[in-house]
């Protein structure tokens, strides 16, 4: 089975965790596409969904799911995303895609993270995959000299704007032995709007494809 045989086995398991006539959210990329696929294929009957990203919206439209905004909704019975890697604590670094800032507030509206991946994102530390910081444009260079401080080795994404209009600089090679600390303490930095460390927001359950078949991972096993 290649990697996206993988992502898709566990972007369909995942559809089992979508309890009905709730509002649920919905992540950004990849694995996320097979996910939306897969729910609109399955015929289950939601509420409507929050989208991370207009990539997210126009699948979504494309499948027939409602789209709200958080604003609509008190409450998020669900959020289903995948991860740039996932520990075994279910932390995870995001942000591959650029939306982290829209997936960390949508993951902090919703009652359970599911995180979907195939099992080459499964690490034992995170910091492999270079960690998206999102910042003020005109704080960059500022930013970039505390993280250089910090360890990592800052590269702006040339070329590309978030959402929200901010920069993201990558960090490379920056081991992330403790990562609500290493979270918290980014976010102190003046200029950053947030980063990619999903510490505080881990997800509840990992739903991963291996070779094996599909296996459902909780914190800590």
């Amino acid at each position: 089975m290649n990697q996206n045989d993988l992502k898709r086995l566990a972007a369909e398991k995942a559809v089992e965790f979508v309890p009905e006539n709730e509002y649920i959210g919905i992540g950004t990329g990849s694995t996320v596409n097979f996910f939306i696929e897969a729910l609109g294929k399955s015929g289950k009957q939601i509420k409507g969904a929050v989208s991370t990203s207009k990539e997210s919206s126009a699948l979504m439209a494309q499948y027939g799911i409602p789209e709200v905004t958080l604003g609509d909704v008190t409450k998020l019975a669900v959020y289903v995303d995948g991860a740039d890697e996932v520990n075994h604590m279910l932390q995870m670094i995001k942000g591959g895609g650029g939306a982290l800032l829209n997936e960390k507030i949508v993951a902090s509206a919703s009652e359970k993270f599911v995180c979907i991946a195939d099992e080459s994102k499964y690490v034992a530390r995170l910091g492999k995959f270079p960690l998206p910081v999102e910042v003020i444009p005109h704080a960059r260079s500022l930013v970039s000299r505390k993280l250089l401080a910090m360890g990592g080795q800052p590269e702006l994404r040339v070329g590309f704007a978030t959402f929200n209009g901010n920069q993201i600089v990558d960090v490379h090679n920056f081991p992330i032995d403790r990562p609500v600390t290493t979270e918290d303490e980014i976010n102190k930095i003046s200029g950053v709007v947030e980063n990619g460390i999903f510490g505080h927001a881990a997800a509840h359950v990992l739903v991963l494809g291996t070779a094996e078949g599909v296996k459902v991972i909780t914190p800590g096993h």
